[in-house]
């Protein structure tokens, strides 16, 4: 428990949380003169620690993620934290603990939501299970059907955040299993069309009068001639999802992408890379005219000397 502690107490000096923002697009809203920022995470694989050799050494680390969030959370009004799946595997941390203290750490955190990645399946269904009563924040998965397994009810669709009267709304894609995780590690899970599901969410939330609609999607940022859904072909398809955080594939992005589909909508598509090397940042800003996009280059986590 001491060492727990500790991890969250430490400060990295040196990560790195003053960047210059840059607009990406703007679309209409009814919210004017309000700011929230949005902090992310994918792909930790249980990286409780900094990098000790190689390349990245002196890298990533939950306390230096949580020194980095610290600080902006003191500068900004407004503050969203999100993750986008595959919290579990990677270090012994999850061979030890199954997942317990990577979820009671991003709780100490203040996380409001994750989605559900593959790697959340490796130790089953009752492991996920095991594991999920230690994080005091949402699983938000809209195309995982769990009906009639043991956590059922234990996983939402969406959840709406209000911050500062704006209504934010989240909901969470997941990759197909088959073919990529071990049919008995989800069992009689069904996976549906998330484009599809997509579509559906935004309808949801627009009826909920939602002013901002963010997609947690775990389906992998670009696949190239590939048809498998990915977070391109997601914004291609689907219009009103303003922000797409991304996973899955370990997408280092020096700058989001802003596409525009043949709806006439644009997207923000966004990846951290993975390991906790980074935390994205994003904010938006509502103004007379709109609402702006404005996001930052990625926030590296840093304690080296």
């Amino acid at each position: 428990m001491k060492r727990r502690q500790f991890l969250l107490k430490s400060m990295a000096a040196t990560a790195t949380v003053a960047v210059s923002p840059f607009i990406l697009g703007s679309c209409d809203s009814n919210q004017k003169g309000k700011k929230l920022t949005i902090l992310h995470t994918n792909d930790m694989h249980s990286h409780i620690d900094p990098f000790d050799e190689g390349r990245n050494k002196g890298l990533g680390g939950m306390a230096a993620r949580a020194g980095a969030i610290d600080k902006i959370r003191a500068a900004e009004e407004n503050v969203l934290l999100l993750d986008v799946g595959d919290v579990f595997q990677g270090t012994p941390y999850f061979n030890m603990f199954s997942g317990e203290l990577e979820l009671k750490l991003m709780s100490q955190m203040g996380y409001d939501a994750t989605t559900i990645g593959n790697h959340e399946f490796d130790n089953g269904l009752d492991g996920l299970e095991y594991a999920m009563q230690f994080a005091e924040f949402p699983y938000l998965n809209a195309n995982y059907n769990f009906s009639g397994n043991n956590i059922s009810g234990k996983v939402q669709p969406y959840k709406t955040f209000i911050k500062d009267g704006l209504k934010v709304g989240v909901f969470g894609l997941g990759i197909e299993l088959q073919g990529l995780v071990n049919s008995k590690m989800y069992g009689n899970t069904i996976y549906q069309d998330p484009i599809a599901v997509a579509k559906e969410m935004v309808q949801e939330l627009k009826t909920q009068r939602c002013d901002l609609i963010i997609c947690l999607s775990h389906l992998g940022f670009d696949y190239g001639d590939n048809p498998a859904p990915s977070d391109k072909i997601l914004a291609q398809e689907v219009s009103e999802i303003d922000i797409i955080l991304g996973g899955h594939t370990h997408t280092f992005m020096d700058t989001p992408l802003l596409l525009t589909n043949y709806d006439g909508f644009t997207t923000t598509i966004n990846q951290v890379g993975w390991a906790g090397i980074n935390l994205g940042r994003i904010d938006v800003e509502f103004n007379p005219k709109g609402k702006d996009t404005i996001a930052f280059n990625p926030i590296l986590l840093s304690n080296r000397a």
